[in-house]
């Protein structure tokens, strides 16, 4: 068995002071069910400070809510039971589909306000004789009161006692993610491995994700870089539109290389390695070696006309690419200066507010996110209808677990394995239950008893609920024993009501399990397949669109998705790696399209058809499949008549964009194809 570390130790002791604090402040005031405060301190300590804060407000939001509509649901519909099960079940849909629409701790304040209609309402309707208006507000207000004073009181000690800033944690993965990045563009201008390669754009995309999600707390947190959230929030973004930049550079330089088999031409690897050369200067490079490095990059770009070769095409393409790649690079370097002087306590040298993405622009599966919140309408209703039909006055606990395992394990491809290690644990969790609620907490005659009582559970527990390892063993069985505990609040510590409540808990898990089987069957094979289909999808939308999308908010959503999709990849069949590169081109098509838009009224202007290739694309992704057995000719014939079209026309601003583009798509969708033709000259 692996022995505890000082950071565990550390975090349990915190963990049990918080949960302590809670419950003598309970007592001394004399909420009506104490032990309601240490559990709710429990559940929102994290290792972090600025997490159990942002956790803090999010559960004290969610509580607030969800006992806002248990006052207004329950007492008008205590008389009607079919009608408040459908509306507290329809309720705590609602609240699932909401919070997987909200990929950010922000998800948590939904959670709660769908379960704990249940947790507040259900024990209220045990005995509908003594049940009032007053008596269902008293119960709510107290609720809030308990969860709030245990919430608070976690987030006091945890922020104060040996506090663990979580801001160190996202400075250190953002300085990896971008060293990752300068890494990556080294790797493919010097050594040009591909399967090194695309070890580099798994890793960046995954690192942008996890530091978007992470940083959410950073408004919270107790360090200084809390100030400098924006700054971080827009390196996120740069860091995002690397990704399509590098990797269609990579193509494009590969490509170069292997035409007629004389190499990268001189000049252009000259360059390479000087950008190479500029990545090592990192935070310290200054914004005038980028502009040399971008005139040299316009000097360098040929003009085209309606005689221009294939091989001139790909090098305005490559031209563009490598032009953004360094603005983009440029501009990661300038936030982390930002972010340096915000740490250093010096006011910000550009003090202009900063615009970047907002979290709801990251991929989102809607379907999915229904089937969720269908299971757990089903769940919460079916084991009402259990409980009702029974007549079971304690099998209350039954909706509320079955509610609560649905809304928490919502957001996993298959929660079926988990939910069924927490049924087991949850059952595992009686002998102690029943051993504190029995035995020794009637013995503890003083709160100092009842500490010392406690602290053996509560302090190995805490460590293995703070140990990612087994984190989803210890919290069913951990939990469950303290939720347990709160029967000693309502005088019911006896053997039958223990007994009776064990086995409700039990019937409520598994009522998950059952429902969740049933209506949330899909696996990462299918989530992988659904990712894909957005992605088409998207890049449809994109070329039928009649304003020009944010090319920035694209960028971060495409990766966004290109992250969540490579830990699946080996789950939609065929060779990992062909479908990893195809998904890189359909994301760079994405991109291209966004950039064409742009240009689109100019290159209409000018007599170029440019409407019928957006039609084209569409069909194609709106039709495309795993099983599409290659690409249609037609689009590659429409596709080489555009670039005709722009070649020849007269240079106009951005008409080296409009190009740029349009090869972009031509590589990426056939990238085996005889290279372009510009159109025979007459003699």
């Amino acid at each position: 068995m692996k022995l505890p570390t000082a950071g565990e130790v550390l975090f349990s002791v915190k963990s049990f002071i918080a949960a302590m604090l809670a419950l003598y402040l309970a007592m001394r005031i004399g909420l009506p069910r104490p032990f309601w405060a240490p559990l709710a301190a429990y559940v929102v300590s994290q290792p972090m400070a600025g997490a159990v804060r942002s956790k803090t407000l999010y559960r004290i939001s969610g509580t607030i809510l969800g006992a806002s509509v248990t006052v207004m649901l329950v007492p008008r519909l205590i008389n009607y039971s079919v009608l408040l099960t459908l509306a507290l079940s329809l309720w705590l849909g609602l609240c699932v589909y909401l919070s997987l629409l909200d990929r950010t701790p922000r998800a948590y304040v939904f959670i709660l306000a769908g379960y704990t209609p249940a947790i507040i309402g259900f024990p209220a309707l045990v005995d509908a004789s003594a049940f009032t208006y007053a008596t269902m507000f008293d119960t709510a207000l107290a609720r809030v009161e308990e969860i709030t004073l245990g919430v608070v009181c976690a987030s006091l000690v945890h922020g104060l006692v040996f506090p663990q800033s979580i801001g160190p944690v996202i400075l250190g993965r953002m300085d990896r993610a971008l060293e990752n990045a300068m890494v990556w563009i080294r790797h493919a201008f010097l050594l040009g491995d591909e399967t090194q390669n695309a070890i580099d754009h798994r890793r960046l995309a995954q690192d942008v994700t996890e530091l978007r999600m992470l940083s959410t707390h950073l408004p919270f947190d107790t360090s200084n870089l809390r100030w400098t959230a924006n700054a971080i929030r827009v390196l996120q973004d740069r860091l995002a539109s690397l990704v399509p930049f590098m990797t269609a550079v990579e193509d494009r330089i590969c490509l170069m290389r292997g035409v007629d088999g004389r190499g990268m031409p001189p000049k252009w690897q000259e360059l390479l390695i000087d950008i190479a050369e500029w990545t090592l200067m990192d935070k310290n490079c200054t914004p005038e070696s980028g502009i040399q490095l971008q005139r040299r990059i316009a000097a360098m770009t040929p003009v085209v006309d309606g005689r221009s070769t294939w091989n001139e095409v790909i090098e305005v393409n490559l031209a563009a690419h490598l032009s953004r790649l360094i603005d983009a690079c440029e501009n990661c370097f300038h936030q982390r200066r930002q972010i340096e002087l915000g740490l250093e306590g010096k006011s910000p040298v550009d003090p202009r507010q900063l615009s970047h993405i907002p979290t709801r622009a990251l991929h989102t599966d809607r379907r999915l996110a229904l089937m969720s919140a269908f299971a757990a309408f089903m769940a919460l209703s079916g084991s009402c209808a259990f409980w009702i039909i029974s007549g079971w006055p304690l099998g209350f606990a039954a909706p509320m677990m079955a509610g609560m395992q649905c809304a928490f394990f919502a957001t996993l491809d298959d929660p079926v394995p988990i939910l069924k290690t927490s049924l087991i644990f949850t059952l595992l969790s009686t002998p102690f239950a029943g051993l504190y609620l029995l035995f020794l907490l009637p013995s503890a005659h003083s709160f100092e008893m009842l500490m010392l009582v406690m602290a053996p559970f509560m302090l190995i527990g805490g460590i293995y609920v703070g140990r990612p390892s087994t984190v989803a063993r210890a919290i069913p069985l951990w939990f469950s024993t303290l939720a347990t505990l709160t029967m000693f609040d309502m005088g019911s510590s006896d053997m039958t009501s223990f007994i009776n409540s064990q086995i409700s808990q039990g019937i409520g898990v598994g009522l998950a399990v059952l429902f969740t089987s049933l209506f949330r069957n899909v696996n990462s094979r299918l989530v992988a397949l659904r990712l894909l289909r957005a992605g088409w999808d998207e890049i449809a939308r994109i070329a039928q669109s009649v304003r020009t999308p944010p090319v920035t908010a694209v960028t971060v959503r495409m990766v966004d998705r290109v992250s969540l999709l490579t830990p699946r990849l080996a789950t939609v069949g065929g060779q990992a790696e062909q479908t990893a590169r195809h998904v890189l081109e359909d994301m760079r098509t994405g991109l291209n399209l966004a950039h064409l838009l742009r240009v689109r009224n100019r290159l209409e202007r000018n007599s170029v058809d440019v409407q019928s290739l957006l039609q084209e694309l569409t069909d194609h992704y709106r039709n495309k499949s795993l099983q599409t057995p290659g690409r249609d000719p037609k689009l590659l014939e429409k596709i080489d008549r555009t670039l005709r079209g722009i070649c020849s026309t007269p240079p106009f601003p951005m008409r080296n964009e409009a190009l740029a583009a349009v090869a972009g798509i031509r590589r990426d969708l056939f990238p085996e194809a005889v290279p372009y033709q510009p159109e025979p000259q007459p003699q």
